[in-house]
């Protein structure tokens, strides 16, 4: 089944739905998580884009079968793909409850957040079936990781564990199996609440500068249309007032 996407609030869902297959991706997929990602970019109500997968393995990566002629094309590639999850214009969270193996590590390391458990292990087995991996998802793995890391996993083809992941900062979170599900709502519900002009403004921001992109003027643009907003006011009489700010997004 294609991946799905459902919108509450200020939360939209994107599942993965093929648990029977380790929920891998066909070339079937690509452009509809696309189509579902520039939906939540045309939401303005939303803030979070949540990430998740049916079943006990998140995403086992696309479907090698079709690597080598359908994971490469240009206009419609795998990693043109996470490209897009990564510009994604809500502040994204994967919620990784099981394996995560080849381009689907690329795809969780383009989230902003990234939350596992026990049973959560990943590898990139590029290097082991022969494939060149594209620009933009090892770039991905040096700014986040570093090169050594990067190339440690690129490389070698090593496997890692839920505690390995998080302290090469491959998870940004790392809480028990019985605790995972409430630490993905807390985490949604954290961003969710938050002013929506800076919450989005520092997350492109923050993108930007890790890739050696920033643009000042930009940056100047959003810190100023943040200080003229109805959000900081709102913001300022809440701490006040000790209580919890009603953010409006203007």
């Amino acid at each position: 089944m294609l991946p799905t996407l459902h919108i509450e609030g200020h939360i939209a869902t994107l599942t993965l739905r093929r648990p029977k297959a380790a929920n891998k991706l066909t070339p079937e997929d690509l452009p509809q998580i696309r189509r579902h990602v520039q939906t939540v970019n045309e939401a303005s109500d939303v803030l979070v884009l949540l990430l998740r997968a049916e079943g006990k393995s998140f995403c086992s990566g696309f479907d090698i079968s079709a690597v080598a002629t359908e994971s490469q094309n240009e206009g419609s590639s795998f990693g043109e793909m996470v490209d897009e999850v990564e510009a994604c214009r809500a502040v994204t969270i994967a919620a990784v409850q099981g394996g995560v193996y080849g381009g689907a590590t690329d795809m969780v390391l383009a989230c902003d957040f990234r939350v596992g458990c026990e049973a959560t292990e990943m590898f990139m087995p590029a290097a082991r079936l022969g494939l060149h991996y594209y620009q933009s998802g090892m770039e991905r793995y040096v700014s986040r990781l570093g090169l050594d890391m990067a190339k440690r996993l690129f490389l070698t083809a090593e496997k890692l564990d839920a505690q390995a992941m998080r302290a090469c900062g491959f998870l940004t979170h790392l809480v028990d199996s019985a605790g995972f599900e409430a630490e993905v709502q807390r985490l949604s519900a954290t961003l969710g609440a938050m002013a929506p002009i800076a919450l989005l403004g520092m997350k492109k921001h923050l993108n930007l500068i890790a890739r050696g992109a920033a643009d000042p003027a930009a940056i100047r643009a959003d810190v100023e249309r943040s200080t003229a907003s109805q959000d900081l006011a709102e913001g300022g009489r809440a701490w006040q007032e000790k209580r919890s700010p009603v953010f409006k997004g203007r």
